[in-house]
C-alpha cells in the first residue's frame, strides 16, 4: 500500500498542538529520560514506541474506565486506547524532530496508529499494546502491526497520513465521559 501525505509540507508532521502537546513538562521529561539512553534517532524512536506500547496499558485490556486523548494526559494517567496511545507516541517522536503522522485502519471500527518518517519513507507503527494474539513491534523492514485487516469482512488499511488526529476520532474521545460510553460510540468510518 502506498501511503499518502494529507499535507505535502513535511514540517506539519512535527507540529505541537492541543493533542500532541510535546512542549508539556511531562512530555519533555519523558523525552529526556528516553533520549539519554538512545544512541541515535532510530534507537530513540524504537525506545519511545516500546515505552508507549509497554508502559502505558491499553485501557480496554487493563479495565481502566478513564478516557484520555491529550498526549500529556496519556503519559500522566498511564492509560489510553489506540488513538490516545498514538497521540502520546507522536508527541514523544515529534519532540525529537521525527516526522510522525496519524493513520488508521478500519477493522469494523476505526483503529489508530502512527507512521514515522525514516530512510526517505513512511513506516507505520502500532503502539496499541501487546496481549495474547497481538504482537506489534517497531520495524522499518516490513510492518509488524497489531492487526491485519480482513478484506473478506470489508476491513481495510487507510492510506492517508494525517498531520493531526482525524476530527471524527478526536470528537469521539472528547465526548466520552468514560470508556464504556466511548466503546458504544467508536467511529466506524473516517
Amino acid at each position: 500500500m502506498q501511503l499518502i501525505q494529507e499535507n505535502p509540507d513535511r514540517s506539519s508532521y512535527l507540529v505541537a498542538d492541543e493533542v500532541v502537546d510535546h512542549h508539556h513538562p511531562l512530555v519533555r521529561e519523558t523525552v529526556a529520560r528516553l533520549a539519554e539512553r538512545a544512541v541515535d534517532s532510530y534507537d530513540y524512536a524504537r525506545m519511545a514506541f516500546e515505552f508507549v506500547r509497554d508502559a502505558i496499558p491499553h485501557s480496554q485490556d487493563s479495565g481502566d474506565l478513564r478516557v484520555t486523548w491529550r498526549a500529556s494526559d496519556v503519559l500522566g494517567r498511564r492509560t489510553g486506547i489506540c488513538y490516545a496511545k498514538a497521540h502520546a507516541l507522536a508527541a514523544l517522536l515529534r519532540a525529537e524532530g521525527i516526522p510522525t503522522a496519524f493513520c488508521y485502519q478500519n477493522l469494523g471500527v476505526v483503529h489508530g496508529l502512527v507512521a514515522v518518517r525514516f530512510r526517505g519513507a513512511w513506516h507505520r507503527q502500532d503502539p496499541r499494546g501487546n496481549k495474547p494474539g497481538v504482537d506489534a513491534r517497531f520495524s522499518l523492514d516490513g510492518e509488524r502491526l497489531a492487526f491485519t485487516p480482513d478484506a473478506t469482512s470489508n476491513e481495510m488499511d487507510c492510506p492517508v497520513l494525517y498531520a493531526a488526529p482525524h476530527p471524527v476520532v478526536l470528537n469521539a474521545l472528547r465526548a466520552a465521559p468514560d470508556r464504556p460510553h466511548l466503546w458504544r460510540t467508536l467511529p466506524t468510518a473516517l
